[in-house]
């Protein structure tokens, strides 16, 4: 008898469901026989100690590490869906109510569009990848591989000459959280006109906008601070060897743009070109836009 047809008589045996994959049924098998005092309904969960969720969690075998929030979303995740399933491209399907549900439940903002939720939650299922759904293999977990592959920044050649820094303009002391925000914005824009695929690989890359960011700033550094035609083709390099999914003629388009916007409030000499004018926006708003959003974290903090 295969492992799946031994839990399923298992679960039936005990009066459990017993639909869904071997890593369902086996949470499912955890959850109602090895620890059935203990309250896993959303409001449980939220009740459980720091020290607890973590021993709890590794009772499933899933990590056990990070912030009390963060342990109470994996299990919440762990014990609610099917990792194969819930992945960030099937959110493009879920409609705004759904999304609003998994957004309480995720302890994030409800405010927004159906287009904003499903980045929120896009970012939530990217920073628990392999920390749920399947339990661990020594330091991987079987056969889930993460979408981003981590690899080592490819080396830009530079010139033997010292190469000037970019220029220091006001901007360059925003704080990185304001800058982020609008590009993340940004990158949502008329989202919800787009086909299923395009929301779902735009969601993908939502999710890493901080190393859109980081990118970004690795080239001009590299570049003398220019951004033109070969500082593009080399982001979408970049972000064709870490995975990313950039088929679709919509997604580069955004990508770029988005990245165009971040490099010029960097500083960035633009170099003149046809496409730089179609990519660009004016530049004038968007250090608008990123001013009303720092004027906006300045006074949350306050």
């Amino acid at each position: 008898m295969g492992r799946l047809q031994s839990l399923r008589q298992r679960a039936e045996d005990s009066g459990i469901s017993k639909s869904g994959s071997v890593e369902v049924l086996r949470a499912r098998l955890i959850s109602n026989l090895v620890l059935a005092e203990v309250d896993f309904s959303w409001e449980g969960i939220q009740s459980m100690p720091h020290k607890e969720i973590g021993e709890v969690l590794k009772v499933f075998g899933i990590k056990s590490s990070g912030s009390h929030k963060e342990r109470r979303q994996r299990l919440w995740l762990h014990l609610s869906y099917d990792s194969r399933r819930m992945t960030i491209e099937n959110l493009a399907e879920m409609n705004r109510d759904d999304l609003h549900e998994m957004c309480k439940k995720l302890e994030l903002d409800l405010t927004g569009n159906r287009t904003v939720l499903m980045g929120r939650v896009a970012g939530v299922l990217t920073s628990q990848i392999n920390g749920w759904g399947r339990i661990k293999r020594s330091l991987r977990r079987n056969g889930l591989q993460t979408s981003m592959p981590q690899e080592t920044e490819p080396e830009i050649k530079m010139e033997e000459k010292v190469t000037p820094k970019i220029p220091i303009e006001e901007f360059h002391s925003v704080p990185a959280e304001a800058l982020l925000e609008d590009a993340s914005d940004s990158l949502l824009i008329g989202l919800d006109n787009q086909p299923a695929n395009v929301q779902g690989d735009i969601l993908t890359i939502h999710a890493r906008v901080s190393d859109l960011e980081r990118m970004v700033g690795t080239i001009l550094r590299g570049h003398e601070g220019s951004w033109g035609d070969s500082e593009r083709d080399l982001l979408l390099r970049l972000a064709d060897r870490r995975g990313w999914p950039i088929d679709e003629k919509f997604v580069r388009h955004r990508i770029l743009m988005v990245a165009t916007n971040i490099a010029e409030v960097k500083g960035a000499a633009m170099v003149s070109g046809v496409e730089n004018k179609t990519l660009s926006e004016d530049t004038g708003s968007t250090i608008d836009r990123i001013r009303s959003k720092l004027s906006s974290l300045e006074s949350n903090s306050e």
